[in-house]
């Protein structure tokens, strides 16, 4: 599309100031040459192009002369663009170069620019931006002519084309020089400039990172909590994803590990949940394998990437001794793992009089991370089952039942106790006994072995997580996972001397001399008891008989044997499910003639359904209150007694 006078419309856009100081002029005294040829009616020759409007004045008539006064046209600024936008930061940096750089031509070569600098900071053609066309297209040449508003209203008619391609030569000539200004060349015999500014070195990549230095740090852990997410890389090969993580970071959206661990904590270090999953999440009647269930594929990778759990089982025969050890740490936290396990079992036979503080002393042990789920007793057998808080959502309702093998004796110091319950998918039974107490009655404790896993009637209302690989003649088929400890008194078929003279060769770790007399260890290996059940290697001393608060065995007139009367083996329905990391005793602790073994263990866990009757968070409120109490009472009356050592002490100088 053209204007009247035959230039193409869009070059309005490309108008510099340069070309209004000798376009205009022509294009002014060519207006003056026609008008004084049309009034005077004349065929004279036009003004040249190039002759200034003082004289082509006086070839004119003195009425055409009084006109052009009156009529004559001062030179203004270009009109502003009626549509304006922001421009972007690659427009600014580069306007911002360009009126540096004319700047420094203009220093260095004041006399051969065609304007000030003025002129070329206001009339800098703009540059080109992404994703749009240029206003100069393909279509309109890059030394075309580039006319003005002020120019076009100059010229209103137009109709002489020689004037007008005579015009176009001298517009074309003065684009091409400042086309070639604005790439860098000057014009012919220029003066050398100055070179272009260049950073000292390569600027340092961007970082892609959208999470602000407050956001990172409000996402801190403890210290000694620091390396769990490289402990976890290298041990399970995986990073512990969740439900939303993956959602969140496949819509399309900027994210990285950083932007996403920022999100998580603009409010907790809890991974966000959007508000659709907890619409379509059915918690109390999801089906097997459901998306979004409370038990399912989803939320149970969300706690456990590997689908593997750590499992504490421990056993102590307390000797019904009412004092009970100062500290427990060796006991339930051994330095040799570096992490506390998941879930904590733990069984006593003959225990303290008082089981509620044997219980608040486990519970201050273990500290706020933990909470009793469950706790059982028959006669002096106990058992306590404690577990992280966090998951105490996903356990189903605790079931438990007893059995006892010595019917004669008022006190039951001789029988079982079973506690069992489902956490997600898979079952759990723990079985803590006391078995028949001899040297020579292993008949007598096979027939205990057999009676418990008749008589124990577990479980009542929690479904069999595989009712057809269950017998109703051995409650140990009857569950996934089972564990099976307690103090079966089986002993050694020695003496005391060979045992002892045994145990002074290898004060150390190796036993396997003393395993080839061991009971248990015979009757396992012919079927007759503990039938499916496993045992992890045997690494400790015998843990009986001591003598209590020494490390020496029976020193009275009875010279019992040492023997390893306290055991732990366990089964699974599923090859390699449960794997021993660690199975050992605590010698530190001598309040007993009896030393307490412990195992650590990792064990497989399964999706599961959300229809099973739920435990919904429930534990022993009052039990963790009063060991969190004196836990802190505690750790404030070490304190004290610290700073009551510092200000008692005296320096003497000598």
């Amino acid at each position: 599309m053209s204007t009247p006078n035959g230039f193409p419309q869009h070059s309005r856009v490309c108008l510099t100031r340069s070309l209004e100081g000798g376009a205009v002029q022509d294009l002014q005294a060519k207006k003056a040459g026609k008008a004084a040829k049309k009034e005077a009616g004349g065929d004279g020759a036009p003004p040249k192009i190039g002759t200034p409007i003082s004289e082509t004045l006086k070839l004119l008539p003195e009425e055409l002369k009084a006109n052009m006064k009156i009529r004559s046209i001062t030179p203004r600024p270009p009109r502003k663009p009626r549509l304006e936008r922001a421009a972007s930061l690659d427009e600014k940096s580069w306007r911002k170069w360009r009126r540096f750089r004319t700047s420094q031509e203009s220093l260095t070569d004041p006399n051969e620019t065609s304007s000030s600098n003025g002129s070329l900071q206001e009339a800098s053609p703009s540059p080109p931006t992404r994703g749009r066309a240029s206003p100069c297209s393909p279509c309109c040449p890059q030394d075309s002519l580039h006319s003005s508003p002020d120019a076009l209203e100059a010229s209103p008619g137009g109709k002489s084309k020689g004037g007008a391609s005579e015009l176009g030569k001298r517009a074309s000539e003065i684009s091409s020089a400042f086309g070639g200004l604005l790439r860098g060349k000057g014009f012919a015999g220029g003066k050398p400039r100055l070179s272009q500014i260049m950073p000292a070195r390569p600027l340092p990549p961007m970082e892609l990172n959208v999470a602000s230095h407050s956001l990172r740090t409000a996402n801190r852990i403890d210290s000694d909590c620091l390396d769990y997410r490289h402990y976890s890389q290298h041990k399970f090969g995986r990073v512990s994803s969740s439900l939303s993580d993956s959602r969140l970071q496949g819509n399309g959206t900027l994210y990285d590990n950083c932007s996403t661990d920022s999100m998580k904590s603009t409010f907790s270090v809890l991974t966000p949940i959007r508000a659709k999953d907890v619409r379509s999440r059915s918690y109390l009647e999801g089906s097997l394998l459901a998306s979004g269930a409370l038990m399912g594929a989803e939320e149970l990778s969300r706690y456990f990437p590997d689908r593997n759990m750590g499992i504490f089982v421990a056993t102590w025969n307390m000797q019904g001794q009412k004092e009970l050890p100062v500290n427990l740490d060796d006991f339930l936290l051994p330095t040799d793992p570096d992490f506390a396990q998941d879930m904590y079992v733990i069984g006593v036979q003959e225990g303290c009089p008082d089981r509620r503080e044997w219980e608040i002393r486990l519970q201050e042990t273990l500290g706020p991370h933990y909470v009793l789920l469950h706790s059982a007793a028959h006669g002096v057998l106990y058992m306590s089952v404690f577990i992280r808080r966090d998951l105490i959502w996903f356990c189903s309702e605790v079931e438990y039942a007893t059995v006892t093998t010595r019917i004669v004796s008022q006190i039951k110091t001789k029988g079982a106790l079973g506690i069992s319950f489902t956490f997600f998918g898979t079952s759990f039974l723990f079985i803590t006994s006391h078995f028949t107490s001899g040297d020579s009655k292993v008949n007598e404790r096979k027939l205990d072995y057999n009676k418990t896993i008749q008589a124990l009637t577990l479980p009542k209302n929690v479904p069999d997580t595989n009712p057809y690989r269950s017998s109703s003649s051995d409650v140990t088929t009857r569950f996934d996972e089972v564990f099976w400890f307690g103090d079966f008194n089986f002993r050694l078929n020695k003496d005391r001397e060979t045992v002892d003279s045994i145990l002074s060769q290898n004060p150390d770790t190796d036993v396997s001399k003393l395993l080839v007399y061991d009971q248990l260890t015979s009757e396992m290996s012919r079927g007759s008891i503990f039938k499916g059940f496993q045992e992890a290697d045997i690494h400790f001393r015998p843990s009986y008989k001591f003598d209590i608060g020494k490390d020496s065995y029976d020193t009275t007139s009875k010279q019992r044997t040492p023997s390893y009367t306290d055991r732990v083996v366990f089964r699974s329905r599923y090859k390699d499910d449960i794997q021993a990391l660690k199975y050992s005793s605590c010698p530190v602790i001598k309040t007993s003639d009896h030393r307490p073994v412990f195992a650590l263990f990792r064990v497989k866990v399964r999706p599961g359904r959300d229809n099973i009757p739920l435990a919904a968070g429930l534990f022993d409120r009052d039990l963790y209150l009063i060991g969190i109490r004196r836990r802190a009472t505690r750790e404030l009356l070490k304190r004290r007694e610290q700073k009551d050592q510092r200000s008692s002490s005296i320096c003497s100088i000598s």
